[in-house]
């Protein structure tokens, strides 16, 4: 770890310290990873993330992992669906700590993330802890007979997709989507998809190569008309930003 002044970019992230390689963060981190996976036993995946390319290969992140078996991903393995939306915005805090995640397969996952940044202040690795918690399901459920509820801030927390591939990912990420609506797609109306599309895109899904194509072949919508429910709900969320800065400044609208 670099021991410097930080430049103001780094902002609230400077007491987090800096690196100045992922081969530094390697390092010092290897024996950490093995340890936490050690100690945790053999349902606790510990992944390393390379970050530190201009435009990162989201498909190719994984610089070191114990117990890749937890998520069925190795060395050289994709990132999650969190990734697409850390790097899109790269000025924000996304250090996140016990929230769910949900393997390719419906296990449910408890995961923490944290986020390593150069002297720049940008983001170059990411170390995360995937505990598979299906078996402490299975135990709750001989006891009381019910699945653990999500807590009552879970549209606070991030949930979090994993696949053997960003194609897998991807899908993860569109299954959950359109379960939130609550009906199948073939009973969805057109306001129904619009909010999948614009929860897909808060999520980063529409950054994925070919992901417009492949949401719209599962919401049984073109390509083109994607894109037009998109670009509405775009153009609505920036009219309702205006109207909300003008009413907060007394501003007329």
């Amino acid at each position: 770890m670099t021991a410097h002044s930080t430049p103001s970019s780094m902002g609230q992230f400077a007491h987090m310290g800096t690196y100045e390689s992922v081969a530094d963060i390697f390092t010092a981190f290897r024996p950490v990873m093995h340890a936490m996976a050690a100690a945790a036993g053999p349902g606790c995946e510990v992944v390393l993330h390379d970050l530190s390319a201009p435009d990162p290969d989201l498909s190719h992140t994984i610089a070191a992992i114990e117990n890749g078996h937890v998520t069925g991903r190795e060395v050289g393995g994709p990132s999650s669906s969190l990734g697409i939306g850390v790097l899109h915005n790269q000025g924000a805090d996304h250090n996140a700590f016990g929230y769910r995640g949900f393997t390719s397969d419906g296990r449910q996952l408890r995961c923490s993330s944290v986020y390593m940044r150069n002297s720049a202040g940008r983001i170059i690795a990411a170390l995360c802890v995937n505990f598979d918690v299906s078996t402490i399901e299975q135990a709750r459920a001989l006891l009381d007979g019910l699945l653990p509820k999500a807590p009552s801030n879970s549209h606070d927390q991030p949930n979090e997709f994993f696949g053997r591939d960003l194609v897998a990912m991807m899908d993860a990420m569109v299954t959950e989507a359109i379960r939130e609506i609550g009906k199948p797609v073939g009973q969805m109306s057109r306001d129904d998809r619009i909010a999948v599309l614009t929860r897909l895109d808060q999520q980063g899904a529409l950054q994925m190569r070919k992901g417009v194509e492949s949401i719209a072949a599962r919401l049984g919508i073109s390509r083109v008309t994607a894109y037009s429910y998109l670009e509405e709900a775009r153009n609505q969320d920036a009219e309702e930003a205006a109207g909300y800065g003008s009413a907060a400044y007394g501003l007329p609208n």
